[in-house]
């Protein structure tokens, strides 16, 4: 640690833990901020001093290589269509949330959840400027949607939203296009579009690997066990932040589909080591570990990989096994 040039605490304001392997992350930053440099130049040029951005084979490209993080926020509010829904509700909705009446039970539920987001993050530190922030984006929307009302899992997305955008307003309409347009159904109460995506994971993890599918039936891990925070999270506290990241620049302009590939290249890449595990408890402990793989660290080569690992993956297939799990289970629950 001593002799590392990176600190305790990251860009983003977290700690890093006390077994972070230093030397690894200094070999793949030596690189990736060259990758970084160039980047920065050509979404600058792309954007130009308008500041304006479409939607463009072009553009999908620049997202998949990564969204320099002075850009992000921006690119994310105009790929996701996140800036069309401000435009159509009005770019003083948000204010007017804040200065409307509030539910005391939505009050409650969100300040006892505060202090439980990132507790290792300097930003969010009890008194801190962002926890405030958060406080008021989370009570906004929980008012703005009655129907998701405050749903656990809302304040890492909306958090990491916030240390990224660093504006309130900027990180309370990406939460809305993603809860709404993005991932419906996944923050609701019942949870059925989580539900239903991780048995859309199952069914793909039995075509695509089958070996591990076998292995997880016949030790009786549900998928929910290991899987339902990758979903909720969409990875924030499971990856490293900057990868994170570059999955939600994708999943910001491609949907949902990019955190199956994310699954899918985490198993397909760990086969060997899931199906050396022989109980539920190790099998279970190994899920856990491969979210720790060095390829994760290396986030430039681990998204190019989750567009090559998986094999085809289009939105039209995970459409159709989303309809036919839901009906599945929905005449289950009739019988």
């Amino acid at each position: 640690m001593a002799s590392s040039r990176f600190s305790k605490v990251d860009e983003y304001g977290f700690e890093r833990p006390d077994d972070f392997d230093y030397e690894t992350y200094e070999d793949f930053m030596s690189q990736y901020l060259t990758v970084l440099a160039k980047r920065a130049k050509k979404w600058a040029e792309l954007i130009g001093e308008g500041k304006s951005l479409k939607r463009s084979l072009k553009v999908k490209t620049y997202v998949r290589k990564g969204i320099p993080g002075e850009h992000r926020g921006f690119v994310w509010l105009t790929v996701s269509g996140a800036e069309a829904l401000r435009e159509e509700w009005g770019s003083d909705f948000y204010q007017k949330l804040l200065s409307g009446p509030m539910n005391q039970d939505i009050v409650d539920i969100v300040k006892t959840d505060l202090p439980r987001t990132f507790p290792d993050n300097i930003f969010f530190s009890a008194g801190a400027s962002h926890q405030q922030q958060l406080y008021n984006i989370l009570v906004a929307y929980a008012h703005d949607n009655h129907q998701v009302g405050y749903c656990q899992g809302l304040n890492y997305i909306a958090g990491l939203l916030l240390l990224v955008t660093k504006s309130e307003d900027m990180t309370f309409w990406l939460l809305k296009v993603l809860v709404e347009h993005i991932l419906p159904n996944y923050y609701t109460r019942t949870m059925d579009g989580v539900i239903t995506d991780i048995e859309v994971l199952e069914e793909l993890v039995r075509l695509k690997v089958p070996e591990v599918h076998q292995h997880v039936s016949s030790i009786g891990l549900p998928w929910a066990v290991v899987t339902t925070k990758w979903f909720i999270c969409l990875f924030a506290e499971v990856l490293p932040v900057e990868t994170v990241l570059r999955i939600w620049d994708c999943l910001f302009y491609e949907g949902s589909k990019i955190i199956f590939r994310v699954c899918l290249t985490l198993i397909k890449r760990n086969k060997v080591s899931l199906l050396q595990c022989n109980d539920f408890s190790s099998l279970a402990e190994c899920f856990k570990e491969i979210t720790r793989d060095s390829l994760v660290i290396q986030c430039h080569d681990f998204m190019q990989s989750i567009f090559k690992a998986p094999g085809s993956l289009s939105q039209s297939t995970i459409l159709k096994l989303r309809r036919r799990l839901a009906q599945q289970r929905k005449n289950h629950t009739v019988q």
